[in-house]
């Protein structure tokens, strides 16, 4: 039967098969591959066909019938009653860890989206090749592709790109590409970006607290120069630049020990939450009081750090996910800087 010549179930999808076969039932009356009161195949045959269970074509049949878009007709078969509104799209949404934070950008993608796309997330840990092998085996099976590119060098540092990272972007359309949280360099401009601006984003936050901040003796940035999960290098450029045109004296260290002397009048920056939990305890220990004899600003806000009362340094991620999903819902171009703002808790 023709029809099943347009039909694609895609086995590596998260969707499942009957919304897969709704999908692409929908999808093929809507560009007129199916035509009005053309008939269907059978239950059987569609199962035979793409190895499926009778009970998942049934399901998505029924769904189809409830919905008036397909009619029974005893004896005869499955028939096209009408044609349906813009079949959902298919967004693989390809993010390098799981966090508080990233997870916000997520349901705030999939709650501006609503129920007019299927999402799979799909996490690659910043390794490259889990990132190259996603895609490449993804390109015929989605609308858009929403990938945030951090990856893990061989000695734990970070990179944002490389070469094979380029060549297999740019075999993916560019109306079909959103690259978030991360600008790329030589990226082609019809790439729709979403992104921070690492470098500029610190410096420009602390520089709306330098009266605070030249209160203490020393700013001591914690940056893990090697991390399963590791940070832009950009954030250090920009501390480095703050701290130097600021004439400030101060320290990069790479974590905070359970063991460290914090000294009164020093500020410090922690990036992982582990040096932050190290910090604020220690502190307790010795009785020094968050914002008096200490400070302490944090990077990247979470509920945690809200309840805890620590100032942060931090993108506001829920925009980031809507501004995403409304270039896809928009189906435009567009390149956008997500705010970046100091949130002044007073532990500092």
């Amino acid at each position: 039967m023709e029809v099943l010549n347009y039909m694609q179930i895609r086995e590596n999808s998260r969707v499942p098969k009957y919304k897969q076969i709704i999908d692409s039932i929908i999808n093929n009356i809507s560009i007129g591959n199916i035509e009005i009161n053309q008939k269907l195949p059978s239950i059987n045959m569609l199962s035979e066909e793409f190895y499926l269970s009778r009970d998942t074509v049934e399901k998505a049949y029924n769904i189809l019938k409830e919905r008036n878009i397909i009619v029974s007709i005893p004896r005869r078969g499955n028939y096209v009653a009408k044609v349906e509104a813009k079949p959902k799209l298919n967004i693989l949404l390809l993010v390098n860890k799981l966090s508080a934070y990233k997870m916000s950008i997520y349901h705030s993608f999939i709650k501006c989206i609503g129920d007019k796309a299927n999402i799979d997330l799909q996490v690659y840990h910043c390794n490259e090749l889990l990132f190259l092998n996603s895609l490449k085996n993804a390109k015929v099976n989605y609308d858009y592709f929403v990938v945030m590119p951090h990856f893990k060098t061989q000695n734990f540092g970070h990179a944002c790109y490389t070469d094979e990272v380029y060549k297999v972007l740019d075999e993916i359309p560019r109306k079909q590409l959103i690259v978030l949280d991360n600008l790329l360099p030589n990226i082609n401009e019809s790439v729709s970006t979403v992104y921070q601006e690492f470098d500029k984003d610190i410096y420009d936050a602390l520089s709306k607290g330098i009266d605070r901040i030249k209160k203490y003796c020393k700013v001591v940035l914690v940056y893990p120069e090697k991390s399963f999960y590791p940070y832009p290098k950009r954030i250090l450029l920009g501390f480095r630049r703050f701290c130097v045109e600021k004439d400030l004296d101060f320290e990069i260290i790479n974590e905070v020990g359970v063991d460290m002397v914090l000294k009164k009048g020093t500020l410090f920056i922690t990036i992982e939450e582990s040096d932050l939990v190290n910090y604020i305890t220690i502190a307790r220990e010795n009785n020094l009081q968050l914002g008096t004899d200490v400070g302490i600003i944090s990077y990247n806000d979470t509920p945690l750090k809200e309840l805890l009362g620590i100032t942060v340094m931090s993108t506001d991620f829920t925009e980031m996910g809507k501004y995403a999903a409304q270039i896809i819902l928009d189906n435009k171009h567009a390149s956008i800087k997500v705010p970046f703002n100091l949130i002044d808790r007073n532990s500092f």
